[in-house]
């Protein structure tokens, strides 16, 4: 099967592609609309007819019907998407557009379809021309521009169904931005398999449960924050049998949540990807041991994983092009082989588990330190809802270990006893020097953590623990 809506048309033309808040749109007809969008395209001159290979164009990556219908379209013609994150400032797009060099932004209201005479699309081959121009989630500064082809998105997903599998009345709920790879491969799996994306984006516990209920969702994409919501519903949510897997990545899975999923029987599996590796490397097993079993699972099929010098390198068709602007210093090897700059290790049955970016490591007297080591204990101790790790200045040591926590309501033991158990499981130059109490954490728009923004709210709380 292939990335094309118009292939999709043809073959189930009465089976159910996108779902919204009050629509459902049936492929035929989402074909129609992806068609008369071509031929605005094509009218204004994004779509030409001269055979020379299109520029990426901008678009905003909005779970909308008129956006989805935009990259759709974009996308079955060959044209590649320079996705923009929907909360982005006009700053912050002006800042990546410039970078990439792309010139030419689209929105849906600027395209007059309505008038549009359908013409006929040639099919575009699933093979090496660029498919989208992904921004990087930004943990280490700006967003790098990636740029993914069409046959990284087949590759994903078909990796991903030698996982999971599809089941026919399988829907898999849009809810993660198309901006991340998370997202648009949600979408492009989908079309790929002929199944049903659910096009709404809760961001309240209360409001995804209902969605999941309301439209039949059996596959969930998550980051920790948004599953930590659905547990904290107020009484237990019960979540319905037809929900066969949660995928949870974006950032580690805390062992608090394994173990959560785990009582409850809620059928999570941890993930590690990157928009370089095109969304998923390694992925717990589809009924495999379950929530409890450490670790970011195995490498997906066609997936490699090494580790050189504690560093994560990746192989295999989902690795991206390049990046725009070029930097062929980052960019995958002659053998192959890509850097992810992420700390990790892989035990003996193969599974990945991952310590942490290169650039967070903290070293403090020597004494080198992962962040998520310790927020992983910090998390383990009682009365501790989330912990972020960082480093700050220090004259003696050059690097002290310092935390922001978030306790659970009504918590008021002191932070020194708050915080020793996790003596307990860290040596004693990897604890917390001082700490800071926050009501929340600073999250990227993806849903992560934001290290940096944290450590800069928490810098005038900090207090040793007493």
């Amino acid at each position: 099967m292939t990335l094309s809506v118009l292939d999709a048309a043809i073959e189930y033309p009465d089976r159910i592609a996108l779902v919204t808040n009050d629509r459902s749109v049936r492929y035929d007809e989402l074909a129609a609309s992806v068609t008369r969008t071509i031929a605005s395209l094509r009218r204004e001159g994004v779509v030409a007819d001269s055979g020379e290979p299109p520029r990426p164009v901008a678009v905003e990556g909005a779970t909308h019907l008129a956006s989805v219908t935009l990259l759709l379209a974009l996308i079955a013609a060959g044209v590649p998407a320079a996705v923009l994150h929907p909360r982005w400032t006009r700053a912050e797009r002006a800042r990546w557009l410039e970078a990439t060099g792309i010139r030419q932004t689209l929105t849906p209201s600027a395209l007059a379809t309505d008038n549009a005479t359908p013409t006929s699309t040639p099919p575009v081959p699933d093979d090496d021309r660029p498919l989208a121009v992904l921004p990087t989630s930004g943990t280490t500064g700006s967003p790098r521009a990636v740029l993914l082809s069409r046959r990284a998105f087949v590759a994903s997903a078909r990796a991903s169904a030698l996982n999971l599998g599809w089941q026919p009345e399988d829907r898999w709920l849009a809810n993660l931005p198309l901006a991340h790879v998370g997202g648009l491969s949600i979408l492009t799996r989908c079309l790929i398999a002929r199944r049903t994306a659910v096009l709404v984006a809760p961001t309240r516990g209360e409001q995804l449960a209902a969605a999941v209920e309301q439209h039949g969702i059996s596959l969930l994409s998550l980051v920790p924050p948004l599953l930590q919501r659905l547990f904290d519903i107020r009484p237990s949510w019960q979540l319905p049998r037809r929900v066969r897997a949660i995928l949870v990545g974006g950032a580690a899975l805390p062992n608090r949540l394994r173990h959560e999923a785990a009582a409850r029987g809620w059928p999570v599996l941890a993930t590690y990807g990157l928009t370089e590796a095109c969304s998923q490397v390694a992925t717990q097993r589809c009924n495999g041991p379950g929530p409890r079993e450490l670790g970011a699972g195995v490498a997906l099929p066609g997936t490699q994983i090494r580790i050189v010098d504690g560093r994560i390198q990746i192989r295999g068709p989902t690795l991206f092009s390049g990046y725009l602007p070029s930097d062929p210093h980052a960019e995958p090897s002659l053998a192959g082989w890509f850097d992810t700059g992420d700390l990790g290790s892989l035990d003996a049955d193969g599974r990945l588990h991952v310590l942490g970016r290169q650039d967070d490591l903290i070293v403090t007297g020597g004494e080198n330190v992962s962040p998520l080591e310790v927020e992983a204990a910090l998390e383990a101790c009682p009365g501790v809802v989330a912990a972020c790790v960082f480093g700050v200045p220090s004259e003696r040591w050059g690097r002290l270990v310092a935390a922001a926590i978030v306790t659970e309501p009504g918590t008021m033991a002191p932070l020194r006893e708050l915080i020793a158990p996790a003596g307990a499981r860290l040596a004693p130059f990897k604890l917390p020097r001082q700490v800071a109490l926050l009501d929340e954490l600073e999250l990227r728009p993806s849903g992560k953590v934001d290290r940096r923004a944290t450590a800069r709210r928490a810098a005038p709380l900090l207090r040793e623990p007493h």
